[in-house]
């Protein structure tokens, strides 16, 4: 079951924070976290994205201020780490999720 949730900061925006199964299927989880201006449209980028049965229900799951100060300070606003368990493991932009030399 995906778990997350959401911290809204004082210019309005807000930080999204999912967990979902690997795509490898390891039973490993991997943690998304997104800024948009409101929850619906962080959703929205990462459905673009293709991750379509992606919804937030409750708060379980809350960013950390690690991870908010992690996705504050990319450009992309979206990052990913293939185990959130593990702090060492640095955060990676959405891109290097979705690039051909990934799939091969």
């Amino acid at each position: 079951m995906p778990g997350g949730g959401f911290c809204k900061l004082p210019n309005g925006n807000v930080v999204v924070a999912l967990s979902l199964p690997s795509p490898v299927g390891d039973g490993s989880q991997v943690r998304f976290l997104v800024l948009a201006a409101n929850r619906a449209r962080a959703l929205t980028r990462l459905r673009n994205l293709g991750l379509r049965a992606v919804y937030l229900r409750g708060n379980a799951e809350p960013p950390t201020p690690d991870e908010i100060t992690a996705v504050l300070h990319h450009p992309d606003g979206l990052l990913w780490r293939a185990t959130p368990e593990v702090r060492e493991e640095l955060w990676h932009p959405i891109g290097a999720l979705l690039s051909p030399a990934r799939l091969a």
